[in-house]
């Protein structure tokens, strides 16, 4: 883990139903990251956050009919590759990035990112599996396409912004427990690796987590996409699609403190909502989970 931290907001809810996580980035900040960063010694620079279209100046039928559905796909398009380049940037500067969403579909631009010069695997923390294609998906936003996207699955397959040079069978989910339909045959049809909640009760999360990096285990190490709905509500009330029964407290660190034993390459929190959070609860844990992945230990 290199000693330099780029931190680097990205306040989008254009790939998300609920308005809220565009103010995410300034909830994790406000709950303490700069200070998470003191206490482990860890030189860290913010750069502020990049410049997202707001959805009133979108389009949100900017993908063409005969392809499906997928809201504001231009303006995410955008965003996506201002951060593919500055996290690219940001490893090759040596420095660590640290992305703060924002909604998931914002994990296109961080994973092609840090793929572009180096050979990675993803291990991502969810409740959904991220799977859907335009064809597939039965709202239209993006957060719930990041994974397929990245695979260049569906109408995907002739995009070039979105597909990643990563192999599926390098790539982890953990803690799924909300799958459409198409989402559930699809995955089971491909290389990627699904672990369910019923996988983590059964062997317990640190197992998990361990085999997921075992999994995504490739030469210039792993990028981790976390979403704080991974989380069960009661733990992260502050996220736009809460399914119950996700991780505790407890199970959360637990997971974290085994990434952070692991070859980390990158790193992106979202999901964040402050409108529906309580007392900013679910960015404080955004922090803890960010030290606890960064080598924090309670001894």
């Amino acid at each position: 883990m290199p000693r330099s931290i780029r931190v680097i907001g990205v306040p989008m809810d254009l790939g998300a139903d609920r308005r809220g996580v565009d103010m995410g980035p300034s909830a994790i900040r406000y709950a303490g990251l700069a200070d998470a960063f003191d206490a482990l010694d860890y030189g860290a620079t913010d750069i502020g956050d990049l410049d997202v279209v707001h959805p009133e100046l979108g389009d949100p039928d900017s993908i063409e009919p005969s392809t499906g559905r997928a809201k504001y796909l231009a303006e995410v398009r955008e965003l996506c590759v201002q951060l593919e380049e500055t996290v690219a940037e940001t490893l090759a500067d040596g420095t660590f990035p640290l992305v703060l969403g924002g909604d998931h579909s914002i994990a296109i631009g961080s994973v092609r990112g840090s793929a572009r010069d180096g050979d990675i695997g993803v291990v991502w923390f969810d409740a959904h599996g991220d799977f859907n294609t335009p064809a597939t998906t039965p709202s239209g936003n993006v957060h719930g396409m990041p994974l397929a996207a990245l695979l260049g699955r569906g109408a995907f397959s002739d995009v070039d912004w979105t597909t990643a040079p990563i192999n599926p069978e390098n790539i982890a989910l953990v803690g799924v427990r909300s799958l459409d339909a198409s989402e559930r045959k699809a995955l089971r049809d491909s290389d990627v690796t699904v672990f369910t909640m019923s996988d983590i009760d059964e062997r317990g999360a640190t197992a998990v987590t361990e085999e997921a990096l075992s999994i995504a285990n490739a030469a210039d190490g792993v990028h981790v996409s976390l979403d704080l709905d991974w989380l069960d509500p009661q733990e992260a009330p502050g996220v736009g699609t809460p399914v119950r029964g996700g991780v505790t407290y407890r199970e959360a660190h637990a997971a974290m403190e085994v990434i952070a034993d692991a070859n980390l390459r990158s790193l992106e929190l979202v999901e964040v909502n402050p409108i529906l959070d309580q007392h900013n609860q679910t960015a404080e844990l955004a922090v803890e989970l960010t030290a606890s992945a960064l080598g924090k230990r309670i001894l």
